[in-house]
């Protein structure tokens, strides 16, 4: 019985002993993500794209990356020369008004910086004008 006692509480601190190397891995790993850039494009596994600003990214106990400020690129093709062109749009003028997006962390497939001497940090700083 004395035994069993000794092989439980050594399970619980080994268990315990885990649990708290996970937390720091996992603060380590989140301090060394750095996002400098105003903007990011956010590529979806549903084949989607988003430019917008990171306000927070997910975390094991929050599994969501919130994006703020959002854009996205849409094709127009004119009727008359069925030529496509493709515009920015602005999120947030949809029926619902949205004024973040919160994402699945899981369903992003890539994430970078967008450049500010990019066409589309152009296009972002036109329309607020």
């Amino acid at each position: 019985m004395k035994n069993q006692r000794g092989v439980s509480q050594w399970l619980t601190s080994v268990v315990v002993a885990l649990v708290l190397l996970a937390i720091v891995a996992v603060v380590y790993w989140q301090s060394q993500i750095r996002l400098t850039a105003a903007y990011h494009a956010v590529y979806l596994d549903s084949g989607q794209g988003y430019f917008g600003q990171v306000q927070s990214l997910g975390s094991p106990w929050s599994p969501y990356t919130v994006l703020t400020d959002v854009y996205y690129v849409q094709s127009v093709t004119n009727p008359e020369t069925k030529q496509t062109s493709n515009i920015l749009v602005k999120r947030g003028k949809e029926w619902h008004g949205p004024d973040r997006m919160i994402i699945n962390t899981r369903h992003i497939v890539l994430m970078e910086p967008v450049s500010e001497t990019s066409k589309v940090a152009q296009l972002i700083s036109e329309s607020k004008k």
